[in-house]
C-alpha cells in the first residue's frame, strides 16, 4: 500500500532504495534520512520545486548524521564519461561555449487501459510514467541524465534562464496516456555566456541517440556513451582510453563502501540540482514563458499537495503554452 515504506523503515534494515515513481521520493527520502537510514535515490529526486527544496533539506539532515545518500545519475559513475569530463574541465577544448545533449528514443513502456475495479488514483499510479505529477514528464524522468551532462559541464552551477518548447505529437490521446508530452527542446543560458541546448523526444518508428557535443575555443568534443565514442578533435586531439564498467553496480559499490568505511558519500546538493535543471526546462516548455534559475528554485508549484489515496484523484491538465501559470 501506500503507506508500505514506513513498514520497511521499521523492519531493521540499514539502506533504503528509493526507486518508487518521482512524485513519492522527497516524502520517502525525509522518512528514510529522520529514520537513521542510508539510502540510494533514484534520479529525478522530485517532480517540482517544491520538493526539491524538500530533497536538499534531507541531504543537509543527512550529512548531519553522517549518513550516506547516493543519486542515481549513474553516468557520473561510469568510467569513460568521468575521463571525458575529466579532460573537458581540464581545458580539453579550450573555453567552453556551446554544449549539446540530446535523449532520443522511441518512448516508455506501454501504457495500461483502466480495469474494472481500478481507482483514478490506481489507474494513475499503474501508468505512472504518462503523469507529470508521478514522473515529471520524459524530459525529467528519463531524459534528465542528459540534462545532468550539462550541469556536470558546467561544473554544477546553474544557468542564469532557459526558455523552451515542446509538445505531443505522435502520442496517442487516450486516458492511459495521461498529460506529458512527447518532445522537449531547451536553451539554458550561462552567466559565462555559455549556451546549452538540449533536446528529447519519444516518437516511434524514429532513430535513437544519447549523444553529447562540447564546443570550445580550442576544439569540441563528441560523447556517445551508448556506443562508446569518447573523442575530441581540435588543437589537442584526444580519444579516450577508459574501459568500460557497469555504472550501476559502480553506484552501489561506492554507496556501500562509503558505509563499511564510515565516510558518508553525498551527492544531495548536485543531484538536486541536475533534476531541478530539468524541470525548470519542463517548466518554460509548458508556460511558454522565459524562466530564471531563482523562479525554478522558489516556485511555488506543487503536483502532489492533495496527498495520496486509493481513492478518486484529478486527472492532470493537460499543459497549453501561454495559458499555463508559472508558479
Amino acid at each position: 500500500g501506500l503507506d508500505a515504506i514506513h513498514k520497511v523503515l521499521a523492519s531493521g534494515v540499514d539502506v533504503m532504495i528509493l526507486t518508487t515513481p518521482p512524485g513519492f521520493r522527497p516524502e520517502h527520502l525525509r522518512a528514510s534520512v529522520e529514520a537513521g537510514k542510508h539510502v540510494f535515490c533514484e534520479k529525478p529526486v522530485a517532480v517540482d520545486a517544491t520538493g526539491v527544496r524538500s530533497v536538499l533539506e534531507s541531504a543537509k539532515m543527512a550529512k548531519a548524521q553522517n549518513l550516506s545518500l547516493m543519486s542515481g545519475f549513474c553516468w557520473r559513475y561510469q568510467d569513460q564519461v568521468h575521463e571525458t569530463f575529466d579532460k573537458l574541465h581540464a581545458g580539453g577544448v579550450g573555453d567552453l561555449h556551446t554544449i549539446q545533449t540530446t535523449y532520443n528514443t522511441t518512448g516508455w513502456v506501454a501504457p495500461k487501459p483502466r480495469q474494472p475495479g481500478w481507482s483514478d488514483a490506481e489507474f494513475q499510479l499503474r501508468n505512472w510514467q504518462y503523469f507529470t505529477p508521478l514522473s515529471a514528464d520524459h524530459v525529467a524522468e528519463q531524459a534528465v541524465h542528459a540534462i545532468d551532462w550539462i550541469a556536470w559541464a558546467m561544473k554544477d552551477q546553474p544557468p542564469v534562464k532557459c526558455f523552451a518548447v515542446g509538445g505531443r505529437q505522435t502520442r496517442e490521446q487516450r486516458p492511459e496516456t495521461g498529460n506529458v508530452w512527447d518532445h522537449f527542446s531547451i536553451i539554458y543560458e550561462y552567466a559565462n555566456g555559455v549556451r546549452a541546448y538540449h533536446m528529447c523526444r519519444h516518437w516511434p518508428n524514429t532513430p535513437s541517440d544519447n549523444s553529447a557535443y562540447f564546443l570550445g575555443s580550442k576544439g569540441s568534443c563528441t560523447m556517445q556513451p551508448w556506443n562508446g565514442t569518447h573523442v575530441i578533435d581540435g588543437d589537442t586531439p584526444w580519444r579516450g582510453t577508459a574501459s568500460s564498467n557497469d555504472m550501476y553496480q559502480r553506484e552501489h559499490d561506492v554507496l556501500f563502501k562509503a558505509i563499511r568505511d564510515a565516510k558518508p558519500v553525498n551527492d544531495g546538493t548536485f543531484m538536486s540540482h541536475s533534476s531541478l535543471l530539468a524541470i525548470m526546462g519542463r517548466m518554460a516548455a509548458y508556460t511558454g514563458q522565459v524562466v530564471t534559475w531563482d523562479q525554478a528554485m522558489n516556485s511555488q508549484e506543487n503536483l502532489n499537495e492533495t496527498p495520496w489515496a486509493l481513492s478518486d484523484r484529478t486527472t492532470p491538465a493537460f499543459p497549453m503554452p501561454g495559458s499555463t501559470p508559472l508558479i
